[in-house]
């Protein structure tokens, strides 16, 4: 079983830029594909990025594509987002997951949640 544990959120201004990061503890997290995922006030949760196991393969929502960035040390057991260009809909509550085996792009195939990290832009 893995526990994940969020870090980084905070408040920051329209084009401003955050970094998340996402510890893991528990079995080995080199057997995890990772995902960054958020959730604004009365929507849905939403993936952002994900990343497999070894950090070759990554994948991006439309709406973050060119601005955020999703890395892992596999060494330091920690998952990263970095998030730049930030705007006032990148307000959310980001969840770090994991799920063993390939990437995925649904929230139901993540096995494991963080507690989620607040990042508020203002305009």
């Amino acid at each position: 079983q893995a526990q994940l544990v969020e870090s980084g959120g905070g408040l920051v201004q329209a084009g401003g830029s955050l970094r998340l990061s996402c510890a893991a503890s528990g079995r080995t997290f080199s057997s995890y594909a990772m995902g960054w995922f958020r959730q604004a006030p009365g929507k849905e949760r939403e993936i952002v990025a994900a990343i497999s196991m070894t950090g070759s393969a990554t994948v991006y929502a439309d709406s973050v594509k060119g601005r955020f960035s999703i890395s892992r040390d596999n060494a330091k057991n920690t998952v990263y987002l970095q998030m730049s260009s930030l705007n006032t809909e990148d307000t959310a509550v980001y969840y770090c997951a994991a799920k063993s085996a390939g990437i995925a792009f649904t929230a139901t195939a993540y096995e494991y949640w963080g507690q989620g990290t607040q990042v508020t832009v203002s305009s």
